[in-house]
């Protein structure tokens, strides 16, 4: 896929970020993994990220992401696939090009490890990124990876790869003036934790889109409220966010790092046995669980999580 095409793809519609599975030895399980991703492609999802945020890119070693892109693209048809990628500039770099041999569509680089940087230092990181492949790359930004409109607006000069801004950040203010500097430069995506709290107010900044990672359990539902969302039935999404995204947020934010470890509880739920998540993130205690449970079934068609294209799954 060409730069330029997976930029309209981004724009289409609804984003989301598999989960990563692990089976009981702990490694990647191709063959959930592919049911799991087969069963969120028959949803329409406009773009899918394998081994993002929501698919535990910071505890993969770097050599299972290639892994991971290869059998997405196995099981999503049609369906464009972008890549996690990330850690200091010269892993990132091999791993960019190691995720595009493997066939992945795009690239998603998430923040580097750990310190903060200037504004020239993340822009070489950008740029030797981009500089790597062929194909196209969004930049997250947020956390200590904050780049700000005039080094954004630079690299949209140097990297014509360069097709997407995803922020996590929160703000507003910032993102604003990126949208409006930068124009239809860019694709722009909402990535806060749990997207649809956020999207109305990312909408209104000039986001099209957003990465809705409880698509991964309930697509249909996820589906409904960024169709209701984009046709202004605010009525509709409102309801929704009352009754599914706020109770929702109340289990999340339970504990550090359940944004990931809930997503991945709820897909459980759904009778895909991706596993647990992997250290440092601890799952949901019994209790939570019951808890995310009783919110889906009160929230789907079926009285429980979506069901499932297959039978109930086992980890080899």
């Amino acid at each position: 896929m060409q730069p330029d095409e997976l930029k309209k793809a981004l724009s289409d519609g609804l984003l989301s970020f598999p989960v990563t599975p692990f089976d009981r030895a702990g490694a990647f399980d191709p063959a959930v993994y592919a049911d799991h991703v087969g069963w969120l492609s028959s949803y329409d999802a406009s773009v899918l990220f394998a081994a993002g945020g929501t698919g535990e890119f910071f505890s993969l070693a770097p050599e299972e992401v290639p892994q991971i892109v290869r059998a997405a693209k196995a099981a999503a048809g049609a369906t464009p696939i972008v890549a996690g990628c990330g850690y200091g500039t010269r892993i990132a770099v091999d791993l960019a090009r190691a995720v595009a041999d493997a066939g992945a569509d795009g690239i998603l680089l998430l923040p580097h490890y750990l310190i903060d940087a200037p504004q020239a230092g993340l822009a070489a990181h950008v740029r030797a990124v981009c500089n790597a492949v062929d194909i196209g790359v969004m930049v997250y930004n947020r956390d200590n990876a904050i780049l700000q409109p005039d080094t954004l607006a630079r690299l949209a000069e140097d990297c014509p790869n360069l097709i997407g801004f995803k922020d996590g950040s929160g703000d507003i203010g910032l993102v604003r003036e990126v949208t409006a500097r930068l124009g239809d430069r860019l694709s722009y995506v909402g990535g806060m934790p749990t997207a649809e709290l956020f999207a109305e107010a990312y909408l209104g900044a000039g986001f099209s889109t957003y990465s809705s990672a409880v698509f991964n359990f309930v697509p249909g539902l996820a589906q409904e409220f960024y169709a209701a969302l984009r046709a202004g039935n605010r009525a509709r999404t409102e309801a929704i966010l009352r009754d599914f995204f706020y109770p929702f947020m109340a289990i999340r934010n339970r504990n550090r790092g359940y944004a990931v470890s809930a997503i991945k509880a709820g897909v459980r739920q759904a009778g895909y046995a991706v596993g647990p998540v992997r250290a440092p993130l601890t799952d949901l205690t019994s209790e939570e669980e019951e808890l995310l449970a009783d919110l889906i079934a009160r929230n789907t068609r079926s009285g429980a999580a979506q069901e499932p294209a297959q039978e109930v799954l086992t980890t080899t």
